[in-house]
């Protein structure tokens, strides 16, 4: 997904501010104001190169000079450490903007390399990898951006533009029929129901869930699941899902996995700045 500049300036002045405080005294101190150079930053190991964007608009925001350069697109491999960018300009804003740079490179290329790892292991089925709502707070739409580059589909982005009614959902209504009977009543958003028996995944197929989330089933339950629904509801496995039972799981016949692992347990990528 494409981030529009407005948030991305956003959250990169929102992180500047935290970092940089009333001003950085060290660099003040040791670098001359008039100082010009040229910095390359470095993806260290191998992985999905994403946070370019972020990376540029933090060194811009402290000098609105200065020449920033891709040297991979976002989105690219490397297979090992790698110059993905230069940067040319004030020294005191490059030394500046130096950590928020490389912690928004370094995040969200890890993010995108773990979801490429799960994207890879699901290959040649026809389950695609999905994220979900377990982000950082405040840093959802760029993470989301790194998962779509790391080859995976976004889920909703939050609670306005998609409907799944959850265990919690089910029981304040009282029935998986209520539920639904009522959403049907206030929007035309498709609706998915989570269920985690196969009793729930027929009665929400009889009062005709457009999506059915298999919340933590067994590789057997979801086969059932699967010859049950027949192809006339969209079944997301959901629950568990590691890296070693992925592909297990993508070869039961679901059409989706959703991972919250691509956002919440993403390690950042090492990544360095280096002035010349």
């Amino acid at each position: 997904m494409a981030v529009a500049t407005d948030i991305l300036e956003r959250i990169v002045l929102a992180a500047l501010a935290e970092d940089v405080g009333q001003g950085d005294v060290t660099t003040e101190a040791t670098v001359s104001a008039d100082a010009v150079g040229t910095a390359e930053l470095f993806v260290k190991e191998a992985g999905v190169v994403c946070g370019l964007r972020a990376a540029e608009v933090a060194f811009r925001a402290l000098d609105s000079d200065v020449e920033f350069e891709a040297l991979v697109a976002e989105g690219a491999i490397v297979k090992g450490p790698t110059a993905v960018a230069v940067v040319t300009g004030s020294e005191r804003a490059i030394l500046t903007g130096e950590r928020v740079a490389l912690n928004f490179l370094g995040r969200l290329s890890g993010v995108a390399t773990m979801t490429k790892r799960y994207v890879d292991a699901v290959a040649g089925t026809r389950a695609v990898i999905l994220d979900t709502r377990k982000t950082t707070p405040g840093l959802r739409v760029l993470e989301k951006h790194a998962v779509a580059c790391g080859g995976a589909r976004n889920h909703r982005f939050g609670l306005d533009d998609g409907v799944l009614v959850k265990d919690n959902h089910l029981r304040a209504s009282g029935s998986v029929s209520k539920a639904v009977e009522s959403l049907r009543a206030t929007t035309v958003l498709p609706i998915e129901v989570e269920c985690d028996t196969l009793e729930q995944v027929s009665e929400a197929l009889e009062v005709g869930a457009d999506a059915i989330l298999l919340d933590n089933m067994t590789l057997d339950e979801l086969r059932s699941a699967v010859v049950l629904v027949g192809g006339r509801a969209r079944l997301e496995a959901s629950g568990g899902i590691t890296l070693e039972n992925v592909r297990a799981v993508a070869e039961t016949g679901v059409d989706e996995i959703s991972v919250g692992a691509l956002t919440h347990s993403a390690r950042s990528l090492d990544v360095s700045l280096e002035l010349k």
